[in-house]
């Protein structure tokens, strides 16, 4: 079971980046999938989730107040990813991004039983 996380760089103030998660062994659709980020010196933050497609928790998402109305979570299921679409982002978004997968999303605590290998993003003029 891996999961890859990928599409972090260099991007401008109030510019864009995707992150894509691709999961490796299992079928993300059966697993709720998040977000998390760390920067150096500052505590890992969950920035989003999306529930399973488990038909009774189907479509559900969460995001971080700081993320809010910036950042899109969303599956391919044809080809088991998860992206987060990142748009207007600022300097203090700068972070290593890990997608990581639960039953369940981890509001709060950020404990996942699966874990990718951070994609570093970097905004900066």
């Amino acid at each position: 079971v891996q999961l890859q996380a990928s599409g972090g760089g260099l991007v401008q103030p109030g510019g864009s980046l995707r992150l894509s998660c691709e999961g490796s062994g299992l079928i993300l659709d059966d697993y709720a999938v998040g977000w998390v980020r760390q920067a150096p010196g500052k505590e890992r933050e969950g920035v989003s989730c999306i529930s399973s497609e488990d038909p009774n928790d189907e479509g559900v998402v969460y995001y971080a107040n700081s993320v809010k109305d910036r950042f899109t979570i969303s599956r391919d299921s044809a080809k088991n990813l998860v992206y987060l679409q990142m748009d207007s982002l600022k300097p203090e978004d700068a972070a290593v991004y890990f997608c990581a997968a639960d039953s369940f999303c981890s509001i709060g605590t950020n404990e996942y039983d699966y874990w990718g290998q951070g994609t570093k993003v970097t905004v900066s003029s």
